[in-house]
């Protein structure tokens, strides 16, 4: 027995020695897994994968191609619309647009054409539980930050962001605190086919005319347009990481890159087939973790904000359709990605697609009518101006006119990895029936899960939301209560939700400088340098007591998305 206590002793070392440890470092351990992740996103505007690292050959992209080299390139990032508006609202809520009533292309509208159709002048009046999920990250303690695009279909509260506009940015948030910011670039959208005259930076003669668009000079240089463009948006991207850099928060922050749909020229943006939804996406991990890693998943836009919330450590809400797909959920698997189209600003057109690996599917909803549609905002393009010149003068092969075809088909079958430009329509190929059955039934099941607001008329929509009104709802003024403990707020709108500042006195704006990539240095409105006036952010209010000091103002917002905001004060 003596014996086997003394060779105990120095196992009992060993384990007295690990214990004091675990607890010597034990907070340190806590705090580090307490840590929140900064996170990035770098956007652009309207742009399938035409990068250098995704195979585009003509364009030259340095600064995207090293994130890709130090990242995870993902080859199957699909959005839910091939338009800005609806795609971004799924973006920010981790919701189909079909199913929260943003599907529709504009929903802020002035023009008098569309009133002329009927069309109303709106915000969409998304489910009362739904939020715009940098809220959940402002409620843990992050600071949010947008530079500058929101164009959800509806207008934020002010306990979405810390800072929206063009002199955003995460170096105003407090020492140590973890962030999220996005910095959108405007430079590859539509408008710069036919703003920008500037020369091109990419040969005309070196870029690929896809077969559904007449080889013409007019084409080659409008698509070498939108090349030159990316050019510049990489040159933009590369500001902005030296920045991260030179901030320090480079290597520790998750960082994303992506466009918010596909498509720039005709046929391509709008559209729910491979070029309107198809992104380049990127991520890179902070240290660089998997650098230089293929990721093939399929997987749709309306995951990105539940894989925000889950690297932040948010618990997820019950209503998000999205998944998160990184980290701890790198092996989440999705067998199909949707996506649908309705109106396009004036005029109206019903589609959905599904697509899954390898084959995509589209039901047309309006056969009665062209696919192509007769937008005012297009024809600016000039190759659109020329390929309805030569539809007129009938010089478009078959592959070219089937956009202008009356009518088009109910249903359309794609074998997408063997014709990726989606000429061959295999719905009447018997090869496929079984296909086509499939991929029939998995839109059914979607649209039975998610709901559809198209099938109604927008304005019955709109109608019921507003409870037969001309105008939209209000939220209910919020209400200050005041104890001996302090103050505390409530509002009686379900879903509403709160901010307030505590104003001490002077003028609260502080000037600050915009960045060089801001969408309005594009068109003048500002030059580099000029100073914007920037409010304080308003504090996300949640059941705390609020204290205030003599003379200290307490200015409160409350608002449900798709209500106007209500305002109540209080001075001590």
């Amino acid at each position: 027995m003596k014996r086997q206590q003394k060779c105990m002793k120095p196992y009992l070392f060993l384990i007295i020695y690990n214990v004091a440890c675990l607890l010597f470092h034990g907070h340190e351990v806590f705090a580090q897994q307490k840590r929140r992740p900064n996170i990035i996103w770098i956007t652009c505007e309207d742009l399938s994968p035409f990068i250098h690292v995704y195979g585009e050959q003509a364009v030259k992209t340095p600064n995207i191609d090293q994130l890709a080299k130090e990242g995870i390139r993902f080859t199957h990032m699909y959005t839910t619309a091939g338009v800005c508006a609806p795609s971004r609202s799924s973006i920010i809520t981790g919701m189909y647009p079909i199913s929260i009533g943003t599907q529709h292309m504009r929903t802020r509208t002035v023009n008098a054409k569309f009133a002329s159709k009927g069309i109303p002048s709106y915000a969409a009046v998304i489910p009362a539980q739904v939020k715009a999920f940098p809220e959940y990250l402002r409620k843990i303690g992050y600071y949010t930050s947008n530079n500058e695009k929101q164009d959800y279909q509806f207008e934020v509260p002010v306990t979405v962001w810390d800072e929206n506009g063009p002199a955003a940015t995460y170096r105003n948030r407090k020492q140590d605190q973890p962030f999220f910011s996005v910095y959108n670039f405007f430079i590859t959208h539509e408008s710069q086919l036919f703003n920008r005259k500037d020369s091109l930076s990419v040969n005309p003669a070196t870029v690929r005319v896809p077969p559904y668009y007449k080889d013409t000079p007019t084409a080659r240089h409008d698509i070498a347009r939108q090349l030159s463009n990316v050019q510049i948006m990489d040159q933009q991207v590369g500001e902005l990481i030296a920045k991260l850099k030179a901030d320090g928060v480079y290597e520790n922050s998750y960082i994303f890159f992506y466009s918010d749909h596909g498509g720039s020229t005709p046929w391509t943006k709008r559209e729910v087939l491979e070029r309107g939804t198809h992104i380049p996406f990127i991520v890179r991990l902070p240290e660089g973790r998997r650098a230089g890693t293929v990721d093939e998943r399929l997987l749709s836009s309306v995951n990105l904000a539940p894989t925000v919330l889950s690297l932040a450590g948010v618990n997820l809400p019950d209503y998000l359709q999205g998944k998160p797909f990184l980290e701890q959920s790198e092996h989440y698997q999705q067998d199909y990605v949707f996506a649908a189209r309705d109106r396009m600003d004036e005029l109206y057109d019903r589609v959905r697609s599904v697509r899954d690996k390898r084959f995509r599917y589209v039901r047309n909803f309006m056969p009665e009518q062209s696919s192509y549609q007769d937008l005012r905002y297009r024809k600016s393009i000039p190759m659109m101006q020329e390929l309805l010149k030569l539809h007129e003068e009938g010089l478009l092969d078959e592959n070219q006119e089937a956009w202008f075809r009356v009518p088009k088909a109910k249903e359309e079958l794609y074998d997408v990895e063997s014709d990726p430009d989606e000429l061959h329509n295999l719905v009447n190929n018997p090869d496929y029936v079984s296909k086509l059955v499939e991929l029939r039934n998995a839109m059914d099941s979607w649209l039975n899960e998610v709901g559809d607001q198209s099938v109604v008329s927008e304005q019955q929509m709109v109608a019921s939301w507003w409870q037969g009104k001309s105008h939209s709802p209000t939220t209910a003024e919020p209400e200050i209560k005041v104890s001996d403990g302090g103050i505390q707020l409530t509002c009686a709108t379900p879903g509403a939700s709160i901010g307030y500042r505590i104003v001490k006195g002077g003028d609260i704006k502080k000037k600050r400088p915009i960045l060089t990539w801001d969408m309005r240095l594009v068109s003048g409105a500002v030059k580099e340098g000029d100073l914007l006036e920037v409010e304080p952010a308003w504090h996300v209010y949640q059941g705390e007591t609020i204290k205030l000091a003599p003379g200290e103002k307490l200015v409160v917002e409350a608002m449900r998305i798709g209500y106007e905001p209500s305002h109540a004060t209080m001075t001590l």
